[in-house]
């Protein structure tokens, strides 16, 4: 089912190091509301949909979230690895360096890991197409409140391209949505 292609959604070039945006970028990839969980919730719920066409739309856009955790995964690599032991230290970053040194790993701002409690799927595809609405609702908000962090145009770039696929995202699962509840599913 899946093709990898050796790159990127979006060309990802940071070119200044910034350890602490590194560190709140860690909320798109192992967040509640991040790229990791939105992936995995479509990926699964997509076997609940009553029609081809919601399993295809469920695996194209998890797939496509799948990219962006790589592409955000990318950025914060660019951001932390020229990063001194100090500068880890003074961004609040020892105890994430202590268990992963400059490593990805899917966590959180704050340094909680990734939990699968983040995904929700009941089965019902007007809840689940709800539930990804919001989700991807979540994310726009998030990648703007990143955006407000930053002033770097190697970083905004990307985020802005990131922003703008969920707003694609979210009117996608709309359409499926509306049609279903047309049809009495």
């Amino acid at each position: 089912m899946f093709k990898y292609e050796k790159m990127l959604e979006y060309p990802i070039n940071i070119r200044k190091k910034d350890i602490k945006m590194a560190k709140i970028l860690n909320e798109q990839l192992g967040g509640a509301n991040g790229e990791l969980g939105a992936s995995l919730r479509y990926l699964c719920q997509r076997f609940s949909m009553p029609d081809e066409k919601g399993r295809a739309l469920l695996s194209d856009i998890a797939t496509e979230e799948l990219g962006h955790v790589e592409m955000i995964s990318t950025m914060i690599r660019q951001l932390i690895k020229d990063a001194t032991i100090d500068e880890i230290k003074n961004a609040g970053l020892a105890s994430y360096y202590a268990g992963h040194k400059k490593g990805i790993a899917p966590v959180d701002a704050n340094g909680v890991q990734f939990t699968t409690a983040y995904i929700s799927i009941t089965g019902d595809p007007i809840a689940d197409l709800q539930e990804d609405m919001a989700a991807e609702q979540k994310a726009r908000a998030t990648y703007e409140n990143l955006m407000d962090l930053t002033t770097d145009p190697d970083l905004l770039a990307p985020l802005s391209f990131l922003r703008q696929r969920e707003v694609i995202h979210f009117n996608r699962f709309k359409e499926l949505h509306d049609e279903y509840k047309k049809k009495g599913y």
